[in-house]
């Protein structure tokens, strides 16, 4: 199974969190605390690099995936929200539907190849 850590932060790019718990509800991963990574917890970091990873980044700073490089971790997989088409959007601008389907589904094609 999937570990998967999704940006909900700062970036206005909610879906990626959304998406996240979507794909755990489907049994498809479970999330885990990207915050305790970057923080240095060394179970949670034994976890990551146990895991098979899908790192979901908000946009092009790509906090997620310099977490996993800084730690060293090995097997894992970046998806960008702003390369799969979506915007950060505005404060308080919600993300939308379409917009987290676009993203669970980047994922699938990612864990299926």
């Amino acid at each position: 199974m999937a570990e998967q850590s999704g940006c909900c932060g700062g970036s206005d790019v909610e879906a990626s969190d959304r998406a996240c718990r979507q794909l755990m509800s489907e049994g498809l991963g479970v999330m885990f605390c990207l915050a305790g990574l970057g923080a240095g917890i060394e179970p949670m970091i034994d976890q990551a690099r146990a895991a098979r990873n899908v790192v979901i980044d908000g946009c092009p700073m790509d906090c997620a995936r310099k977490v996993f490089e800084a730690l060293g971790v090995d097997d894992v997989h970046f998806v960008r929200v702003t390369d799969i088409g979506l915007a950060k959007k505005a404060k308080g601008v919600r993300a939308t539907d379409e917009e987290v389907r676009t993203i669970v589904e980047n994922v699938r094609r990612v864990l299926a190849g």
